[in-house]
């Protein structure tokens, strides 16, 4: 059976449901359905009338039927959900990577809203939005109260509008707003760019149908653009990276992989086990792969992580990942609605379930922001900076044009320091790796 997009409400521009959900369909068998318990139901339809006789206010049975199913598959687990038709159409628009909205990927917690990841390039990323936060107050609107859907609902609109977003953060003593404004989000899912001459940068911001073929692109690219046409290194960067489409996740993974489990499978029925391998060819050619990884990467994003770690293809380097080890699966109802139900956990090749735990680094580092103070240089003070020093004198097998290059070099690992720690140190480690290997 072929697996069905993530239910990330793109179209919104913030996750409809949990915004790291994988996806495919199963069908449950009904001859082992259970008799229903005739009791409770009459229970059920006894506290049904009494609501509608005597509440306060009139209610209909619609709107009484549709709570009611919204509260049993909310009390099953964060991620099962009820459908109604809008938000079932809603999911089933197809998309193409461009979208209005904040660019940021949610879900329920506690009441009020929590954010899996702000989308690279889009207003919540530029507001400075960040993963963990927990949004409180929409605009003048309190958060808690409201449904996740009616939430959404209310951080949609249209381009170009204003919205303000009040939010708590772990560490910050008092509330934090942020205003931005709504926009056009055009997602590309891969990108790349080199850090040094051979040594790749590959960014997967999310997965989706194109991925696969996204990072193939970019791999030609890199190619191209490395001295004799070959990498010495990579860094694959999964931070901040929701999830999606668990084929995308394969591939990803496949395209480092020669051979082994990927991820496997396991639900309660047989339509939901399965299990996916790699293929032969590793488009690195078993180059050193560092793999970038932090609290936003999660479901997709650690199938990739948690394969490459326990088939020591990869070395994870960050902190600890988001931990959402389950599948959820899209069931179309009669009445044009859905339930998503989490239907199976998914296992790392060495049998881990990572669902409530993450994925733990090899590496860990801690997110601190490198800058200069007063003109020092953040790395201190070198002969080069005292007054009346001495010239070096260049090596007699290096051109000038060399000199200068070397020169650029230092300069653009001073910024990448002052911009983006973590991945200053993992391009260090996967430059020790290269050295290391080549002896």
């Amino acid at each position: 059976m072929r697996p069905l997009r993530t239910p990330i409400a793109l179209a919104l521009g913030v996750a409809l449901g949990t915004g790291v959900s994988l996806t495919y369909g199963v069908l449950a068998d009904k001859s082992k359905q259970e008799n229903l318990p005739l009791r409770d139901m009459q229970t059920f339809v006894e506290i049904l009338n009494r609501v509608k006789s005597d509440y306060v206010e009139p209610v209909t049975d619609d709107a009484l039927l549709e709570d009611a199913m919204r509260g049993m598959l909310a009390g099953l687990d964060p991620h099962s959900s009820y459908l109604n038709k809008e938000e079932f159409a809603e999911i089933n628009v197809q998309t193409s990577g461009r979208f209005g909205g904040l660019g940021i990927e949610v879900q329920a917690f506690n009441g009020f809203v929590r954010v899996i990841a702000p989308i690279d390039d889009t207003p919540a990323a530029r507001a400075g939005i960040q993963t963990g936060d927990l949004i409180v107050k929409i605009d003048e609107t309190p958060v808690k109260g409201l449904t996740l859907t009616e939430a959404v609902k209310r951080m949609r609109g249209e381009p170009g509008t204003t919205i303000v977003l009040t939010v708590l953060r772990e560490g910050a003593a008092d509330p934090l707003t942020f205003e931005m404004k709504r926009d056009i989000i055009s997602v590309s899912s891969v990108r790349s760019r080199m850090l040094e001459p051979g040594i790749a940068y590959l960014r997967v911001t999310t997965f989706s149908s194109s991925t696969g073929k996204g990072l193939a692109d970019e791999f030609r690219k890199l190619r191209e653009a490395a001295p004799d046409g070959k990498l010495k290194g990579m860094v694959l960067d999964l931070r901040n990276n929701p999830g999606g489409v668990l084929n995308a996740a394969v591939e990803v993974t496949d395209a480092f992989l020669d051979k082994g489990t990927i991820v496997s499978i396991k639900g309660r029925i047989n339509d939901a086990n399965r299990e996916y391998n790699a293929t032969p060819g590793d488009l690195l050619d078993g180059k050193p792969l560092v793999v970038l990884v932090n609290g936003g990467s999660a479901s997709a994003s650690e199938i990739v992580a948690g394969a490459l770690q326990d088939h020591k293809r990869g070395l994870l380097v960050g902190a600890k990942t988001f931990g959402k080890g389950s599948v959820q699966t899209i069931l179309p109802l009669q009445n044009d609605s859905a339930i998503k139900l989490t239907t199976a956990r998914y296992y790392t090749p060495s049998g881990r379930s990572i669902q409530a735990e993450g994925i733990g680094p090899d590496i860990a580092i801690r997110p601190v922001k490198v800058s200069k103070a007063d003109g020092t240089p953040a790395d201190g003070i070198s002969e080069a900076d005292l007054g009346g020093r001495l010239d070096g004198v260049p090596r007699p097998d290096e051109t000038p044009e060399q000199v200068e290059a070397r020169k650029k070099e230092s300069e653009a690992q001073q910024q990448l320091a002052e911009t983006d720690y973590p991945l200053y140190e993992a391009l260090n480690l996967l430059k020790g790796m290269i050295i290391v290997g080549s002896r």
